[in-house]
């Protein structure tokens, strides 16, 4: 499969390191333990099998779009497959926009059975993932307030990139200065 994502700027990604690190040290699930090359605090808009010509025009069309501001609003908990902490993006007209396009273009070029339904419009949640574990209730846990970091209040999304989960490459959209 191949991510769509969305980086953070510089001051975000460091606040959302150091509630990464600060995880770890309490021994908790923490994305600090994910040593690729490639781990790094991202938000997550698609992912699809193949990233063909029409997914590429719009993804580099969408890049083009960037930077783009958002508003973190606060810690969020999932139990889907996997138990998930993140810290929750608010979902505001522009984010929302951008994301419909990336949808869109991935849904357009792609079977629909290959997609995941938490991506599409309307079920999808932005969000920048802090710890991750198989182990169902793993951030019940009272003292997560007090532990965590308060994610910054403003942040922008700078770089869109994809990466392919079979080669383990990284592709590149760079927006326009």
């Amino acid at each position: 499969m191949h991510t769509v994502e969305l980086l953070l700027d510089e001051a975000a990604e460091v606040a959302v390191q150091e509630a990464w690190r600060r995880l770890a040290d309490a021994g908790l699930p923490s994305q600090a333990r994910h040593r690729s090359p490639t781990n790094s605090p991202h938000l997550t808009l698609a992912a699809c099998p193949e990233l063909t010509a029409p997914i590429r025009w719009e993804l580099a069309e969408v890049a083009a779009s960037l930077p783009l501001p958002v508003r973190f609003t606060g810690v969020v908990r999932f139990e889907r497959p996997t138990s998930v902490l993140a810290w929750a993006l608010d979902l505001d007209f522009a984010l929302a926009g951008l994301h419909r396009r990336v949808w869109e273009a991935v849904v357009s070029d792609s079977p629909p059975e290959t997609l995941s339904p938490f991506h599409e419009p309307g079920r999808w949640s932005p969000h920048i993932t802090l710890g991750r574990t198989r182990r169902a209730g793993a951030f019940a846990h009272r003292r997560l307030p007090e532990l965590l970091p308060e994610p910054p209040l403003s942040a922008r999304l700078t770089t869109l990139r994809s990466y392919d989960t079979q080669t383990g490459a990284l592709e590149v959209w760079k927006s326009r200065p």
